[in-house]
């Protein structure tokens, strides 16, 4: 199925997106980070002591996870008060349970990160997800648990859902010299979560793991960065060379801290401070980190280059990314974001409304995800009567004249991120209906409740 098809899965019913009556001046809350969250379950699932998550994202894409730990024997127990506190208990055993089924649903962080706790399961592990999963490529992580020594059979096309994977035996893992790395090569140009889901379980593998990515270039690599910091805050070895591209996990004990506090999703809080630019006025978002390994952490900067003015201010201890806009917004020209390609939806609906061109470049894995993301902004910036096409790297908006914008209902393809970036247009554009904007409950469980309140 292409992105300019209607999924089966999406639901009949359309969101008409508000329309802002006057400037914004709002204050808005970010639910935990899903990439944070999806990690530190890992994590905790591989250590040897619970572990208590708290602000963990509740969404989808994080059940989903649970889900998926829970069907393999770790114990996930959420506070009866506060769903976002989940204890997580690893198996008793230290391994995983074999001859079960896991569902990913489309859950990217689910289907390419679980998959290596099957090489330390007691039996085969079966994955199956949505069917718009089934076109989203998963080899390279796949590739490398089979130079692992797992044995991955396909039911469907061969380097995606839905497959089966036999864990290694005892002899396929051993290695003549346990300080050898055990030495894997893969392409992961495609995604960074391949990288990042090998080096997961990596220092669980005898000897360790060498991983060499064989692509020219690495997408998202703050999100591999991100996976660095937390093995290493796990106790783990863990060393990168970026320049070869090449990283290495040196054996022994993955264990969190004994409670662990999930970062605001950043990435999630792109639509709400980008709305500032379209509708102009001032949005704040609260507990934003000085320092963070999420490519979300960029977007300050990036809304500077377009024209709004950023600071960071500090109340009774709590500090605010704050984004003010008179509404004016600037293209960026030649304008690589191979950095933070997640929120390249978001800033596309800011930038169909700039003054000049913008060539969005680095991108082109986002072909691979929830769908052909570059395909369905062209689609979509067509629809309302904007301009832009695909690159091959990338995508080119060139803004028109808001005359030539007009109200449509638009496909959001079930991605989150395609419905955010609908809801953003309506902020300019009357009339604007979202089909399926439910699919937001991938990562925002109450996207519609935050935008309403988002517009008072």
């Amino acid at each position: 199925m292409t992105s300019n098809e209607t999924s089966p899965h999406i639901a009949a019913d359309l969101w008409p997106a508000p329309h802002p009556t006057r400037a914004l001046q709002a204050t808005v809350t970010i639910p935990g980070s899903k990439s944070l969250s999806n990690r530190y379950l890992i994590l905790a699932a591989l250590g040897t002591r619970p572990v208590t998550l708290r602000g963990l994202l509740r969404s989808r894409d994080t059940d989903l996870m649970i889900a998926a730990l829970e069907t393999l024997g770790v114990r996930c127990e959420a506070d009866a008060d506060d769903p976002t506190t989940v204890r997580v208990a690893p198996p008793d055993t230290g391994l995983f349970h074999g001859d079960v089924d896991v569902f990913c649903g489309l859950a990217g962080t689910v289907m390419r990160f679980v998959p290596g706790l099957a090489l330390f399961a007691d039996g085969l592990v079966r994955f199956d997800g949505d069917g718009q999963a089934y076109a989203r490529p998963m080899q390279p992580v796949l590739d490398g648990l089979e130079q692992l020594g797992a044995k991955v059979t396909y039911h469907g096309e061969h380097g995606r859902l839905p497959f089966t994977i036999t864990p290694p035996d005892s002899s396929e893992m051993e290695v003549a010299d346990a300080t050898t790395a055990r030495t894997v090569s893969i392409d992961s140009s495609g995604s960074s979560q391949f990288i990042s889901g090998l080096l997961l379980v990596g220092s669980r593998v005898p000897g360790g793991l060498e991983l060499h990515h064989t692509g020219e270039k690495t997408p998202s690599l703050p999100h591999i960065r991100m996976t660095v910091a937390d093995l290493a805050a796990s106790g783990v070895d863990v060393s990168a060379d970026e320049t070869a591209r090449v990283w290495k996990v040196a054996p022994g004990t993955v264990q969190l801290p004994d409670t662990v506090v999930v970062e605001p999703d950043l990435s999630n809080a792109v639509p709400f401070l980008g709305a500032a630019l379209i509708a102009g006025g001032t949005v704040r978002v609260p507990n934003w980190p000085e320092e963070t390994t999420q490519p979300g952490g960029l977007l300050p900067g990036y809304l500077e280059r377009m024209g709004a003015q950023v600071s960071f201010p500090e109340e009774d201890g709590v500090r605010y990314c704050e984004v003010t806009s008179t509404g004016t917004i600037h293209g960026l020209g030649d304008f690589d974001l191979t950095a933070a390609g997640e929120i390249a939806p978001s800033l596309a609906a800011i930038l169909v409304f700039a003054d000049a061109p913008t060539r969005m470049l680095g991108i082109a894995h986002l072909r691979g995800h929830e769908t052909n993301r570059l395909e369905a902004l062209v689609n979509e910036i067509t629809r309302v009567g904007g301009t832009a096409r695909e690159l091959e790297q990338g995508l080119e908006i060139t803004p028109v004249s808001p005359d030539e914008m007009h109200a449509a209902v638009m496909e959001t393809y079930a991605d989150h991120r395609m419905a955010t970036f609908a809801a953003m247009l309506g902020l300019r554009i009357p009339g604007i209906e979202v089909r399926d904007v439910a699919t937001t409950r991938k990562t925002l469980p109450d996207f519609v409740g935050m935008w309403n309140a988002l517009l008072g």
